[in-house]
């Protein structure tokens, strides 16, 4: 039985999730929204912003577990400089989940994954798609 269990597979190998769903945050980091299944958005969701949230202390120690959970040293510099910054005031919910429809080959419900203080423009642009 799945009682408590909390975390998705989507049916690979844990080597392969982690490095799926630290790509996916280097990602978002870097582009700032990316189109993606639902089921990885809340799963990529859920890292984005615990990183954010280290990334908040500032502190040499943050930037060193950040550095060793991030694939590249320009999505570090980019969530230290304009990301965190950006999220200045706010507590929590620095992600937001925009839904698009369904993806024409297999039918699975796609969204777009986005910072909420960054890709305002971007929400206006999603619902126009979608509509």
């Amino acid at each position: 039985m799945r009682h408590q269990r909390i975390t998705k597979k989507f049916g690979r190998k844990t080597a392969h999730r982690k490095a799926l769903l630290v790509s996916l945050v280097t990602n978002l980091i870097l582009q700032g929204s990316i189109k993606i299944t639902t089921a990885k958005a809340k799963e990529t969701r859920k890292d984005a912003e615990k990183i954010v949230t280290l990334a908040r202390k500032g502190t040499l120690a943050a930037r060193r577990i950040a550095a060793s959970r991030l694939q590249s040293p320009d999505a570090l510099q980019k969530l230290f400089d304009s990301v965190v910054p950006s999220m200045d005031g706010r507590k929590g919910g620095y992600t937001r989940i925009v839904k698009l429809g369904q993806r024409r080959s297999d039918g699975s419900e796609m969204c777009l994954l986005q910072w909420v203080e960054l890709a305002a423009p971007v929400v206006a642009a999603a619902t126009a798609e979608s509509k």
